[in-house]
This record gives structure tokens, C-alpha cells and sequence, in this order.
């Protein structure tokens, strides 16, 4: 399967962007799908994930109540809603994919995940 993200920009504090990750090559209802953030130097941390078979969500503390995850099976697609931006969400956005249902710890791990998109930059300012 191949990810291509799209959606990132620069936004001010306070706004909302939704970034979106088109899927292809495969079914990917079925896979676990989830968002991760890099900002240049720093290790990559979890943003956002959803299980591919119980479709329960799972989101990092810092962006609990903020970010929505959500997925339309028919345009093999899944979004991430981002509101109530701060300058610290500033990053470099991913989403990624693997088959099958991972658990809430595993689903965390950007090792657990076998695709990956290519990233898409979003930028806060305040």
C-alpha cells in the first residue's frame, strides 16, 4: 500500500487544519492507521491512531479533546482533524499503516507500522 499525505500549512494559534492520508494499492480499511509528528532533532511521537478491526481510537495526552482521527473506508482515506492549534504542534506530520488490529501500546509504536507517508508540514504560529 502507499500513503500520500496531504493538508499541512501554516495556521494560527487557535485554528484548525484537517490533514488527510489517501491510501492505495490495497484495502486499507482493514489496517490500523495512525498519525505521527517530527519536529527536526527531536524523535518522532505519536499523535493520533485508530485499530483497524475495532476501529477504537487512541490519542496522545498532549492532543486529547484537540485532535480528531476518523477514516472513510470507501476513498481508502483517513483524516485528522486538528483544532485548537499551538505553536507546539508545529511538525512534520505522517501517517502510517499496518495490516490488522494493533492494541493501544503497540499502536503507539512507529515500529509496529510497516507504511509510511511521505509527511506534510504544518506550521503554528502564535
Amino acid at each position: 500500500v502507499q500513503l500520500q499525505a496531504s493538508g499541512g500549512g501554516l495556521v494560527q494559534a487557535g485554528g484548525s487544519l484537517r490533514l488527510s492520508c489517501a491510501a492505495s494499492g490495497r484495502t486499507f480499511s482493514i489496517y490500523t492507521k495512525g498519525w505521527f509528528r517530527q519536529v527536526l532533532g527531536k524523535e518522532r511521537e505519536f499523535v493520533a491512531g485508530i485499530s483497524g478491526i475495532s476501529g477504537k481510537t487512541h490519542y496522545a495526552d498532549s492532543v486529547k479533546d484537540r485532535f480528531i482521527i476518523s477514516t472513510e473506508s470507501a476513498k481508502n482515506t483517513v483524516f485528522l482533524q486538528m483544532n485548537n492549534l499551538k505553536p507546539e504542534d508545529t511538525a512534520v506530520y505522517y501517517c502510517a499503516g499496518q495490516p490488522g488490529e494493533l492494541g493501544s501500546l503497540s499502536l503507539r509504536d512507529g515500529a509496529r507500522y510497516d507504511y509510511w507517508g511521505q509527511g506534510t508540514q504544518v506550521t503554528v504560529s502564535s
